[in-house]
């Protein structure tokens, strides 16, 4: 698992506020299969701890982009989002737009290709999930506001909270993937 930030010095540290994080893992199943799952947004309560629920409002078909609720929680602290799948890219990239009560908030995705795993003979993906902060100006700072109200997290400990649940959710991802690949 790897893990990177956009920190002025790398330490991952938000002297200045950190606004985008990445975390990467090695899934041993083919992209395609990663990409799938990502792509179906119900399945997200299976691996993030802090989603708890995904309600569809407009299922993907054609050339219209899903977009969905997400219900999430924080200790006894509950709120939701609507989200918006801004990339589909089969099997490279799976993204989607969040935002509460027309605050943009972020952009959370996830980046595959394959794996070198060289001699092992299991097609294996690379996933870099991400997470761009949008919160930005006056909006930003109300947005900023209703996310220490209803989430109770300030922008530093949502920094926190997010690199946290990347590496449980990409942990719980691969488990799952894998299990369902038959692989290890």
């Amino acid at each position: 698992m790897t893990s990177t930030d956009d920190s002025p010095d790398g330490t991952g540290r938000a002297h200045a506020r950190t606004r985008t994080l990445r975390e990467s893992i090695v899934v041993a199943a083919r992209p395609e299969d990663v990409f799938a799952a990502l792509s179906d947004m119900r399945r997200m309560p299976q691996w993030s701890p802090e989603c708890v629920g995904v309600w569809m409002l407009r299922e993907a078909g054609g050339t219209t982009l899903p977009s969905f609720i997400g219900l999430n929680r924080n200790g006894a602290r509950r709120w939701f989002t609507y989200c918006e799948v801004i990339t589909a890219d089969a099997p490279r990239e799976f993204a989607f737009r969040v935002s509460v009560a027309g605050l943009p908030i972020a952009v959370w995705g996830f980046g595959l290709r394959p794996a070198d795993r060289t001699g092992t003979g299991t097609p294996s993906t690379h996933v870099t999930q991400y997470w761009h902060d949008l919160r930005r100006g006056r909006r930003g700072k109300a947005a900023d506001l209703l996310g220490r109200v209803a989430a109770g997290t300030s922008p530093t400990a949502r920094v926190r909270t997010n690199r946290s649940g990347m590496a449980t959710t990409l942990h719980r991802l691969k488990a799952a993937v894998e299990k369902e690949a038959g692989g290890t």
